[in-house]
């Protein structure tokens, strides 16, 4: 019996470009995408695993290459396991949920071995076998979700023929299709009470008649709800209304309190802006703590409503003792943290250095991360805030000591040409470079290998049923 799925999000649009039929898909490619052949040109496509046989809908067509997306399955992998996600094809996340664990742990390896043999052209003396997340489901200890008027439509709902009275829904974004989301009742990425609290709001909103947001009118009342939960049971919900409406807003969040008792922190921020962050703004306490914390080792970490904190708490505790014991610590060095966030990192190393210096862009970050040495009793840090190739200068260096290892962490971007530079003007003798993006750090890799040689690489899984996987490299100096 074959499969027939045709792509949600291109049902309205007309498809000119080619239709390839039986595309043996033979590979896994880039950024999660999979691959097969046609007259000798390269085929990408989503939502499909090697063994699977398809006939492609082309999207993007290149004098090399295809990209497409899948129409109909003719024969699918031996190696496919079912989707544990109703929501799975049309939701933007968990999009290798088809694909054992196992198998996912092998290509994200495969692929950053790859980028960095292909972009960064760097040798590589050892590659440890990458660490699986002890969890491959209710990982993630942050999720956000957006409340909106045009939830997306299913295929069902379309084919009943019935009026469609209700549009609100709160979820996650369809891929491609910024106004539209996905009414989502259960997501397996966050443990609970996530599901329940992220219900208990949709449903008083029903009951109530509480106005969703609408992204291109740029009207409504609730907006978006951030759910951030801890290894030790804290939980911290923040909930964004586009506009404030006193008395709605109490009387939603006074539901809610007496509802879920076990919050540790109720928050809200009103943002009337055309984005959704809300960085930039005041963020307010309705009841409880207004931060809640982590533990990881003997350390304990503050998180407040704008902190970074890696969202995959246990394979985060790996990472982090990864990048201690790369860094080959006695107690004599002195550190620079680059990119130090709140300070995990920072903090988790401080006590096997002379010193750490944290810097990092946002000073709100700097404030927690003075913060996290002070609960934990650790006085060897200094942090400050600024830009990275600004503040590594000689007069730093004179003031807090030139560094013996550097630590950098950059987002998925990497490193900015001037900080690379800034790094090979200090000489530390080791550096270890945490990455979310190994393309982009083989880019910065190769940058470096006129003063350092690759010693280790590791890779770490800290996003199951994704692509994404982080990496950590041990440079040292020639």
């Amino acid at each position: 019996m074959f499969l027939i799925n045709i792509d949600k999000v291109a049902r309205k649009k007309k498809n000119r470009r080619p239709l390839l039929n039986n595309i043996e898909i033979i590979d896994i490619a880039a950024e999660g995408k999979a691959l097969g052949k046609f007259d000798e040109k390269v085929v990408f496509v989503t939502k499909v695993i090697p063994g699977d046989v398809v006939d492609v809908q082309v999207t993007r067509k290149r004098s090399k290459f295809f990209e497409g997306y899948p129409v109909t399955y003719h024969k699918l992998s031996d190696d496919r396991v079912e989707p544990f996600c109703e929501y799975f094809g049309v939701c933007g996340g968990c999009k290798w949920q088809m694909l054992p664990y196992e198998h996912q742990l092998k290509y994200k390896e495969r692929e950053v071995i790859n980028n960095l043999q292909r972009i960064g052209k760097v040798e590589l003396a050892e590659t440890s076998p990458i660490i699986p997340s002890p969890k491959d489901r209710y990982y993630r200890n942050k999720m956000e979700y957006t409340f909106s008027d045009r939830r997306w439509i299913s295929d069902e709902e379309l084919k009943s023929g019935e009026k469609i009275e209700n549009r609100n829904g709160v979820g996650l974004h369809i891929p491609g299709m910024f106004d539209k989301v996905l009414d989502i009742k259960e997501c397996h990425l966050q443990p609970e009470p996530s599901n329940a609290i992220k219900n208990a709001i949709r449903d008083y909103a029903f009951e109530n008649k509480l106005e969703f947001f609408n992204l291109k009118k740029q009207e409504g009342f609730l907006r978006s709800l951030i759910i951030r939960t801890t290894s030790i049971d804290e939980t911290m919900v923040i909930i964004s209304f586009f506009q404030e409406d006193e008395e709605a807003r109490e009387n939603l969040l006074t539901h809610l309190t007496d509802k879920f008792p076990e919050v540790t922190s109720w928050m809200y921020v009103i943002n009337p802006k055309g984005n959704d962050t809300i960085t930039d703004l005041d963020v307010k306490l309705f009841k409880g703590r207004d931060h809640i914390y982590e533990e990881l080792e003997d350390l304990r970490f503050k998180i407040g409503p704008k902190s970074f904190f890696q969202t995959n708490t246990e394979q985060a505790l790996n990472l982090y003792q990864i990048t201690r014991e790369y860094a080959g610590l006695t107690g004599e060095e002195v550190v620079y943290d680059l990119y130090t966030g709140t300070g995990s990192i920072a903090n988790f190393v401080a006590r096997n250095a002379k010193k750490v210096v944290g810097i990092e862009y946002v000073p709100e970050a700097i404030a927690d991360a003075n913060i996290n040495s002070e609960i934990n009793s650790i006085t060897n840090t200094v942090f400050m805030a600024g830009d990275m190739k600004d503040l590594l200068t000689d007069e730093l260096f004179e003031e807090h000591g030139a560094p013996d290892v550097i630590i950098t962490d950059p987002p998925r971007a990497g490193m900015h040409s001037d900080v690379v530079q800034t790094i090979l003007n200090a000489n530390a003798k080791r550096v270890v470079y945490v990455s979310c993006n190994s393309a982009t750090q083989a880019r910065d890799l190769q940058l470096m290998d006129e003063k350092y040689k690759v010693v280790k690489v590791q890779p770490v899984d800290m996003f199951p049923q994704t692509h994404h996987v982080e990496n950590v490299v041990l440079l040292e100096r020639r």
